[in-house]
């Protein structure tokens, strides 16, 4: 039996919702934590990263926000190496959340503390390279009959190069002098253009899916069904 069959794939309008969710709360994770955090702290200042702010008054909302895009993508149905792939980004970005990084404060930090806080730091790597290879690899194939990419997968392949670029700029403000990384805040920044780009990529490919109610790389399409002979299509886009 061939694997694909054994899940008959989601139709166009719940895969484009995902989409939609999943790029819709990527894009306004960074915004609502931080700008959440200055209102409701009082304070102008900003954390040195995205997951710091779990241990502020926005833990419940980047605990939320990122079990939200967890489920969203243990939800994603469509071909079998999207399945896998988002599959295990879903139970990447949960663990994200779930396992806190750890605080710079002295005193606070016990070796389990350190041991969850590695945890965290390695989900986060992974889902984000995870993320690239949706971008890069996923989001640009070829459809089932083998035609040609389409022009706009350039745009899904810079977003991908941006996540990298984000993951290597990241890495290496490691290097910077630890006032002017506390001044510059680089992993911040990185890590927020890497989500930037990653839920621009998911919004662009459930818009793509919107534009057409049966794009030309569609399971039914394929199968050379039509709106007479046969069930209502499938997305595959």
């Amino acid at each position: 039996m061939n694997p694909e069959a054994r899940k008959p794939p989601q139709d166009a309008v719940t895969v484009r919702r995902l989409r939609l969710g999943i790029g819709s709360v990527g894009i306004a994770l960074p915004i609502v934590l931080m700008v959440g955090h200055l209102i409701v702290a009082r304070r102008p200042t900003l954390l040195d990263s995205l997951s710091g702010y779990y241990h502020t008054e926005m833990r419940d909302v980047f605990v939320g926000s990122l079990c939200a895009i967890g489920v969203f993508l243990l939800s994603y149905r469509y071909r079998r190496p999207d399945d896998i792939l988002s599959t295990i980004a879903g139970l990447l970005a949960i663990a994200v959340a779930l396992f806190p990084t750890t605080t710079d404060a002295p005193g606070t930090t016990s070796a389990s503390d350190r041991m969850v806080g590695l945890v965290h730091q390695v989900s986060a790597a992974a889902l984000f390279v995870l993320l690239a290879v949706f971008c890069l690899f996923i989001f640009t194939g070829t459809d089932r009959a083998g035609r040609p990419a389409r022009p706009g997968n350039r745009f899904y392949r810079t977003c991908g190069w941006l996540i990298l670029a984000a993951i290597g700029l990241a890495l290496a403000s490691n290097a910077l002098p630890d006032d002017l990384r506390d001044t510059l805040k680089p992993l911040l920044w990185c890590e927020t253009l890497a989500v930037f780009a990653f839920g621009a990529a998911w919004l662009a490919k459930s818009y793509e899916l919107f534009r057409a109610s049966s794009p030309p790389d569609e399971p039914g399409h394929d199968l050379g069904s039509t709106a007479a002979s046969g069930p209502p299509v499938t997305a595959n886009s």
